[in-house]
């Protein structure tokens, strides 16, 4: 294996520690809201691309269609989501937000700006505008090279750890 560039092996370091850190956050706030952090990400989906079916919504956040349809139960249970009929196929159904979805969305994104307002603030604009677009950029290339990285990455025994 060759030599890694410390800087690389800093940020591959820093984002497991970020994934715990966010795991632990995620799961205070389950107990909180009573929805699960998947379901966030499924909820946001459909607020920003608007209705479709459960097999488009797998897709968009990358996920199984399984886990998807737990994660809308879960939401149409609360009121968040809602099933209709599909416009172009009336046998079939989309997924469509409800305005009090819309608005328990709202307070969630206004809840995860004041918390990386908190995190942030002793920075100065100018480093929170670079961390900003570097970090848009290397999620936006990270998504890119995700079949790369799948097609490459071997199977691990039981014995290693990646941390």
């Amino acid at each position: 294996m060759s030599e890694i560039e410390p800087s690389i092996d800093t940020i591959a370091t820093q984002l497991v520690r970020l994934h715990r850190l966010r795991d632990r956050t995620m799961a205070q706030v389950k107990d909180r809201s009573g929805i699960d952090p998947a379901g966030f990400v499924v909820l946001f989906r459909l607020v920003c691309d608007g209705p479709m079916r459960s097999g488009a919504l797998a897709e968009a956040v990358h996920s199984d269609a399984s886990t998807v349809s737990r994660q809308v139960a879960q939401l149409v249970e609360r009121g968040l989501v809602v099933r209709t009929a599909d416009p172009d196929d009336g046998r079939a159904t989309v997924l469509q937000v409800t305005d009090h979805g819309r608005e328990v969305a709202a307070r969630i994104r206004v809840r995860r700006q004041e918390s990386v307002a908190v995190v942030t603030e002793q920075w100065s604009s100018e480093d929170r505008a670079v961390f900003a677009a570097l970090l848009t950029r290397f999620v936006t290339d990270y998504d890119r090279a995700r079949p790369l990285l799948a097609a490459r990455t071997p199977a691990l025994s039981t014995t290693e750890n990646l941390s």
